[in-house]
């Protein structure tokens, strides 16, 4: 073959790729904007699904779509995808019973929000312990523990070896005693043994359809065992005063009180601190929580909630943790009684099966 007859061969090797690239970038272009058109069309159209809903987030909210102006924050999965735990605990919701979706207007948050009226203490009113070793942080000397009714020996309420370990002990299990851990003013780290609900969830949590027409219900998908830290329970913290207006607001007050906790363990009309003397903020979490505010109501629980403080000077908004009180196999559903055992209206309603459904969300203190 001559040099002429090789160049003209490359040539029209060259013109052919070109052609064949022009025309797939044609045909890429045409892909893309049917794709976006389908896009567009998915975000006007209403989610009426849960299938809908899932579908619409993973085709959608990709982190490389930039072409599609979604709008993410109104997406529970993506909220729960910024959880700082997402990684090493993650939250999954599943629904293999009906097209229902989570409320639309509910939002996943990993921490409260204070309300209009609610603050923490002045930063002059708050300290941290000044241990200097892990065992001082389990000792009657510990500033944290200064509260803690004690005989003598670890004041702590964790075991803190063995396969037990980061377990609540056996005495706090069977009493409604408040827990007082150490917090980000101490001057020990992140490791201390009495940091267990601060360090966060290590639980996986599903949140899943229940098919017995009790809504929505939460699951771990591993076992979890007695004494565990699960989760705490999140939301608008409110004066009592906004929480009743609320109430008012709501179309059926009853089913409004199964979203909101009061936080009353400290709460003591002879108390010097008018925050605890006076009427106790609540948590609200109808709106705005975290996955427990889709566990259902049992008479035979296996979980319970305890009051946990940091700083002793924010008593009056201290933290709402869930405790496993047995042993719970994996996907078995997670339970707690929201009224503690005792009798009451909402009980009696949580039992009638005309009126159960929506009753799968909370508790107060008494």
């Amino acid at each position: 073959m001559t040099l002429a007859a090789i160049h003209l061969r490359e040539k029209l090797h060259s013109f052919t790729t070109r052609l064949a690239a022009r025309r797939l970038r044609k045909e890429l272009h045409s892909i893309n904007k049917d794709l976006g058109m389908i896009k567009k069309e998915k975000k006007k159209k209403m989610v009426v699904g849960f299938q809908d809903a899932f579908r619409l987030h993973f085709l959608c909210h990709g982190e490389n779509d930039k072409n599609v102006d979604l709008d993410q924050e109104q997406c529970h999965w993506c909220q729960i995808l910024k959880f700082k735990v997402r990684f090493l605990s993650p939250i999954s919701i599943v629904n293999s019973v009906d097209r229902t979706p989570l409320p639309p207007n509910f939002r996943f948050i990993e921490s409260c929000v204070l309300g209009e009226g609610v603050s923490p203490a002045s930063p002059e009113f708050r300290i941290g312990c000044e241990c200097e070793s892990y065992q001082a942080c389990t000792k009657e000397g510990c500033h944290c523990l200064s509260d803690v009714e004690n005989d003598g020996k670890d004041v702590n309420s964790y075991r803190i070896i063995g396969d037990m370990g980061e377990c609540l002990k056996e005495e706090f299990l069977d009493s409604r005693r408040p827990i007082y851990e150490c917090h980000n003013l101490c001057s020990c780290n992140k490791y201390c043994p009495n940091r267990v609900i601060e360090r966060g969830r290590k639980v996986p949590l599903q949140i899943f359809r229940t098919n017995d027409g009790r809504g929505w219900g939460v699951r771990s998908k591993v076992p979890i065992i007695k004494g565990q830290y699960v989760d705490n329970y999140v939301g608008e913290i409110i004066t009592s005063q906004e929480a009743n207006r609320r109430r008012q607001a709501s179309k059926v007050a009853q089913r409004k009180d199964v979203y909101l906790f009061a936080l009353d363990k400290f709460s003591d009309p002879d108390s010097l601190d008018d925050r605890l003397s006076g009427p106790p903020f609540e948590v609200d979490g109808e709106f705005f929580s975290g996955p427990t505010r889709f566990i259902n109501h049992s008479c035979n629980p296996n979980l319970r909630i305890f009051a946990r403080v940091g700083d002793h000077a924010d008593k009056h908004i201290h933290d709402l943790a869930f405790f496993a009180i047995r042993d719970i196999k994996a996907q078995e559903e997670l339970t707690f009684d929201y009224v503690d055992g005792e009798e009451t209206d909402l009980l009696k309603d949580s039992r009638d099966p005309k009126k159960k459904k929506g009753y799968d969300e909370v508790f107060v203190w008494k």
